[in-house]
């Protein structure tokens, strides 16, 4: 029997093919008979183009139905899917098209002519256009031919999408998640929040990430019903969308900005059963304003591209802030030191994860995938964390972001918690900078509350801070800025950070 994810997701679709699988807001609907039909006729595309199993399938565009059935397309022909941010330039696409050799290269057709010198550099045999309203010489080319395009008989190790990791330390790297890794985690997580035949899920994320394409989409294809589709985020569009749907999956700061709207509450909840949170820490603060606000308890979880989910709070049980909940069924999670060995709980070291979500390795960098998956099986996350005398996983920070400071390690969660809880604090993030004296010092670059009356200086936020930490711990310097930098999955850019105020403590400092 294949294990092509795609046939997976097809065994679970409705009896009824006229049910909806995609609306939006505009008043597109695309039925499961609509779906299959646009992915036949894709597959057929990709066939055509010389797309064989096991061939790169590169996608930047806009987000839009037809750029998800793109996903499914190269699932059902044994392609590798490789989405790319929509964020990146031509500079950076040129690197990925390079690295990954796709044989087929989709983009907007406002971005081809800038593109198409460095596919054709690449190597890249075959440019096709998609717009974010569904148009273009991809959809043009495919809307005549033959659905029944049959479907690869891939094995489960077979490679069936290649994330890049953000890149922030050096060179990114290529993870590369088999049918197997994506099917596995779709039905642990399907049963896990207890997904029925009525929900509805509310998509606002992008679908070049793990939790827009693989985390919520997955879900939903699993549980063969729909999800209302949204370009993006936007807090008044969510507002008047939720009456209509009982799931919705963001990150923390859909949270905060929904928040921010003084009129959002119950009356837009009523009919939700789980909010769940993910890509970047949820503060407690934000956890508990709105269940305040709304009577929900956030439900919080932990993955990354390489491994997909790895733990989560439960539906059923205590849903504890400022953790991200229990490892996944399956899921092997342990805390080691510097020479992993395995640290008891409550102990902060490297998270480590093993199971049948853990990714095949790095895309040609044999000797990296070496160095982070160990030979039994653990894979080396890079994340800092603990877990409590109740199983459950707190997250203190990534290994790249721990601060040395006279000797002593500064786990920037830990800082961070108590300055986000001072009066007139919106949220900071804490870098460590170089430093004379101590080798690094810890810096607090901080967002102020909107209309606040009399707002924290920085002398204020270093003398509160002493009453709760180590003198070591303590912010050298405070910095305050509109708001901090992200990335499109919301996760702070402390690389950024580190560039910007990396010269706070030098001669010719900030």
């Amino acid at each position: 029997m294949s294990a092509n994810l795609y046939e997976l997701f097809a065994s679970r679709f409705p009896p009824d093919r006229t049910r909806t699988f995609i609306e939006t807001p505009e008043g597109r609907v695309l039925s499961y008979a609509d779906m299959e039909r646009v992915v036949g006729r894709l597959t057929r595309l990709l066939q055509e183009v010389g797309v064989g199993p096991g061939e790169r399938v590169a996608i930047q565009v806009e987000k839009s139905p037809e750029a998800l059935l793109v996903y499914l397309a190269s699932l059902r022909a044994g392609a590798i899917c490789l989405p790319l941010n929509t964020a990146y330039t031509a500079h950076e696409i040129a690197y990925f098209l390079g690295d990954a050799e796709p044989k087929l290269f989709i983009c907007d057709p406002a971005r081809e002519a800038a593109f198409a010198e460095r596919a054709r550099e690449s190597g890249v045999a075959e440019i096709l256009t998609l717009d974010g309203e569904g148009r273009g010489s991809l959809t043009e080319r495919a809307q005549t031919l033959d659905p029944d395009a049959g479907c690869h008989a891939a094995e489960g190790d077979d490679i069936a999408a290649i994330l890049y990791t953000s890149g922030t330390t050096g060179r990114s790297k290529g993870a590369m998640l088999s049918h197997d890794n994506l099917a596995s985690n779709a039905l642990t997580l399907h049963d896990l929040w207890g997904f029925t035949p009525n929900d509805v899920l509310l998509h606002a994320l992008p679908i070049f990430h793990l939790h827009g394409l693989f985390v919520a989409t997955n879900c939903v294809l699993v549980n063969g019903t729909g999800m209302i589709f949204l370009r993006r985020f936007e807090p008044r569009r969510i507002m008047a969308e939720l009456p209509r749907a009982t799931v919705m999956m963001g990150v923390p700061t859909f949270y905060s900005r929904l928040l921010a709207e003084p009129d959002f509450g119950r009356d837009q909840c009523h009919g939700i059963r789980l909010f769940i949170s993910g890509s970047a820490p949820l503060l407690e603060d934000t956890f508990q304003a709105f269940e305040a606000r709304t009577g929900h308890r956030i439900l919080e979880r932990y993955g990354m591209s390489e491994t997909s989910m790895n733990s989560s709070n439960p539906l059923k049980g205590e849903r504890v802030p400022g953790t991200v909940g229990l490892p996944l069924p399956g899921v092997d999670l342990r805390i080691t030191d510097d020479a992993g060995k395995e640290l008891p709980p409550g102990k902060t070291g490297t998270i480590e994860v093993r199971g049948p979500n853990v990714f095949k390795g790095y895309w040609r960098m044999p000797e990296k995938t070496a160095e982070e998956i160990r030979p039994n099986g653990f894979f080396v996350t890079g994340d800092l964390g603990l877990i409590d005398d109740h199983g459950y996983v707190r997250i203190v920070g990534r290994a790249k972001d721990l601060i040395i400071s006279g000797g002593f390690n500064v786990y920037p969660k830990e800082v961070e918690q108590i300055i986000d809880s001072l009066e007139g604090i919106a949220e900071c993030a804490v870098i460590g900078v170089p430093h004379p004296d101590f080798g690094e010092a810890v810096v607090t670059v901080a967002v102020l509350e909107k209309n606040t009356n009399k707002p924290p200086q920085e002398y204020d936020l270093i003398e509160k801070t002493k009453e709760n930490l180590a003198n070591f711990k303590v912010p050298k310097r405070v910095f305050f800025v509109d708001e901090l930098p992200r990335n499109a999955m919301g996760k702070v850019q402390k690389n950024l950070l580190r560039e910007t105020y990396g010269q706070t403590f030098s001669p010719n400092g900030v």
